[in-house]
């Protein structure tokens, strides 16, 4: 930039509105997450400790925050995508590197989310969740198997028309992929055929593709679902008839980390909000909230005793191999994937 021409005059006038724009700033925070995905305590513990009023927007799936923030003038601070989704969010410099490897906190990380194939050395991001994706059902209508993706891939009598399947794309073409057979980001066309032809059919048997699972769940609007490992804790906490299966022919894992966003306008307030769930006491409170783990070392003390060995949170040690970090494929087998998805939809 040529600062020559900037007059005292103007040199003055910038100043005013510099102080004018971070005042109007100061004491406030944005939040766009997931909905019913906060606890409501840690906010509450936030805004007191900081003096700062934070407002959190929900989104219901990746690409429709992605989207959104694309779009601009969103007005949001902060962000909690999916690692699968977060190289996208970098590479189109969408997040600021807020180098949150350098706060105090950061040493509570677990060293398994210290430093991650989707934001390496933590540049941009903390952990704030993660869990798997499996199976949810009401053992008083179906009492078989449930550690398989039949549940909403070849569904019992028992459960057709009564299932809902999340509506997250890369968590459904997953599970159904490894159904079939084949490996995940694999552009095999015969084994992709093979996956469209499999959700087609199968989705003539689902009642919904919605997100109100710690609800519709437990009262009996859905006998099963293929859904979030917390989600589906929250509904058997409503109704101990709910259980929860792991896919023996494949599930993925998952974490969602706090970013900041580019333009974020109450930056600084955002870096307290990351270096703040950081600490174990309140990414327990997150986690007790919404009842996924949270990656921070020493959190487990202060978590709910419920949560210690529920069996949505512990993993069967012989499917524990059926479980792989959902990550992000190349450009090209993703477009595949949307293709095909498109086509589900319809």
């Amino acid at each position: 930039m040529n600062r020559h021409w900037m007059t005292t005059t103007a040199l003055a006038a910038l100043s005013v509105l510099a102080v004018a724009g971070s005042a109007s700033a100061a004491g406030e925070l944005n939040i766009y997450n997931w909905g019913d995905y906060t606890s409501p305590d840690l906010i509450k513990k936030f805004e007191q400790q900081f003096d700062v009023k934070v407002t959190i927007t929900d989104y219901d799936s990746n690409d429709t925050a992605l989207a959104k923030v694309r779009a601009g003038g969103h007005g949001f601070d902060i962000v909690v995508p999916s690692a699968n989704y977060m190289p996208i969010w970098i590479d189109e410099g969408l997040l600021l590197e807020a180098r949150p490897d350098q706060m105090e906190n950061f040493k509570n990380v677990d060293p398994r989310w210290a430093d991650v194939e989707w934001d390496p050395g933590r540049r941009y991001s903390v952990p704030w969740q993660w869990g798997v994706t499996g199976i949810g059902v009401n053992t008083k209508v179906y009492g078989g198997d449930i550690n398989t993706s039949a549940i909403f891939l070849d569904p019992p009598a028992e459960l057709v028309g009564k299932l809902n399947v999340t509506p997250e794309m890369n968590d459904v073409l997953f599970a159904t992929i490894r159904y079939v057979g084949g490996s995940w980001c694999s552009d095999d066309k015969e084994m992709l055929r093979k996956v469209r032809d499999k959700l087609v059919e199968a989705k003539a048997k689902w009642l919904a593709m919605d997100y109100s699972v710690t609800e519709k769940l437990p009262a009996g609007d859905y006998s099963g679902v293929y859904y979030w490992n917390g989600a589906i804790m929250r509904a058997r906490e409503k109704n101990a008839d709910i259980k929860f299966g792991y896919p023996k022919e494949g599930y993925p894992v998952f974490m969602d980390s706090v970013a900041i966003l580019k333009d974020a306008k109450n930056a600084e307030n955002a870096k307290l909000f990351m270096n703040f769930i950081m600490d174990p006491e309140n990414a327990a409170m997150i986690s007790n909230f919404a009842k996924y783990a949270n990656g921070i070392k020493g959190s487990e003390q202060f978590m709910d005793k419920a949560m210690q060995g529920a069996p949505e949170l512990v993993i069967p040690a012989e499917l524990e191999s059926a479980g792989e970090f959902l990550l992000a494929c190349d450009p090209a087998v993703q477009e595949i994937y949307t293709k095909i998805w498109t086509e589900v939809q319809k």
